[in-house]
């Protein structure tokens, strides 16, 4: 007997249909609960960042109203200072103070970093009469910290004391204070120094920049401090870069173009140019491998011609002196590669090229 082919119940196909949409429905609610969540999830976070630069900001903006005749005497303390300002702290403030030892170092102000705990321990060799101490604390009463009070003075060194109140320890044996006054932290449950440290930073470099004023310091005493950095590279001078002694080609104005060549190909580096002079040792022309090139193509070129006949008359030519900045500009503008350095007396002491100034990242 053939079996009954089964046939479909419309019921049963709604009744899954609906099975079905709910399911999806219950996905579509649980991605839209996890984006709602994932958002407010990034704008609490966001908040909180920005809670913590309020926070930060605030405490920075309340020291123009706290920096007093403390700081004004701590500004002199140093200035009349004949050894080093001495920075040392603890934790923290240990690491804002190092970063203020190494301002207050490159804007002209002779400063090493001591490390508090490590003082007592050996280092407090550092310290001499005439030295300033400037010490981090922001609480005043740090074990390290107090230890170094009376070795500072049994040494004949100053101290300033950088921290929170008057009415603290280290404070009180100072001798001159800077109090950054109570300082809300932007830590959640206000135990992380944060703005504290921030202040004390910042306080660093308001010292570091009164100083440097102080001081009367200029960019070129300023890059002297730097000779790495592109302020430092900018500021350079020529007699800083050029080529000198063996790297410095010079033939007399009588000698052959063969004695020329050599000249240019056995100098160290093999510039590709040489200077030319006078019997009185003056600049008086200019010879390059270009120069040699074009003579290459001459229907009557010969190697016996004299340098006087075939160099560049009166070279532009620069000084000891100069910027090396400027000198690139020279090169650029001329369209040159190469320039000789000469002395007052007009005599060829040096030479430049292109590729020195290049290799330099003077520009």
């Amino acid at each position: 007997m053939r079996e009954g082919r089964k046939t479909s119940n419309p019921g049963d196909n709604s009744a899954q249909r609906r099975k079905d949409a709910r399911v999806r429905a219950g996905r579509e609610s649980k991605r839209s609960a996890g984006t709602r969540a994932g958002t407010s999830h990034a704008q609490m976070r966001l908040a909180r960042a920005k809670q913590v630069v309020t926070v930060e900001g605030d405490a920075v903006l309340a020291l123009v109203n706290r920096l007093d005749q403390g700081f004004l005497k701590a500004v002199d303390m140093i200035l009349a200072c004949d050894g080093q300002t001495i920075v040392t702290g603890m934790g923290k403030s240990g690491l804002v103070g190092q970063k203020i030892s190494a301002t207050l170092a490159s804007t002209g102000t002779p400063s090493l970093f001591l490390h508090a705990a490590e003082a007592v321990h050996g280092d407090m060799g550092r310290i001499k009469r005439g030295d300033v101490v400037l010490a981090l604390s922001f609480s005043g009463e740090s074990d390290e910290i107090l230890r170094l009070i009376q070795p500072v003075r049994a040494f004949g060194a100053s101290l300033i004391a950088l921290t929170g109140k008057r009415e603290c320890t280290l404070a009180k044996q100072a001798d001159a204070v800077i109090a950054i006054g109570p300082v809300s932290e932007a830590c959640p449950m206000g135990l992380v120094p944060t703005a504290s440290t921030t202040a004390m930073m910042v306080v660093g470099d308001a010292l570091a920049m009164c100083l440097f004023e102080e001081r009367d310091l200029d960019q070129e005493d300023y890059a002297q401090f730097h000779p790495g950095g592109q302020l430092g590279r900018k500021l350079m001078r020529v007699q800083e870069v050029m080529r000198r002694d063996e790297s410095n080609p010079v033939v007399q104005d009588t000698a052959t173009l063969r004695e020329v060549i050599r000249v240019m190909t056995e100098t160290k580096g093999r510039p590709g140019a040489t200077s030319i002079v006078d019997g009185r040792g003056r600049l008086v022309g200019f010879f390059t491998d270009g120069d040699l090139r074009r003579l290459l193509e001459a229907p009557t070129f010969t190697l016996d011609v004299l340098a006087r006949n075939v160099m560049h008359r009166d070279p532009k030519a620069v000084r000891t002196e100069q910027l090396a900045v400027e000198v690139a500009c020279i090169l650029q503008d001329r369209k040159i590669d190469q320039v000789p350095v000469v002395d007052d007396k007009h005599r060829p002491v040096g030479f430049i090229d292109i590729q020195d100034i290049l290799s330099l990242r003077v520009v």
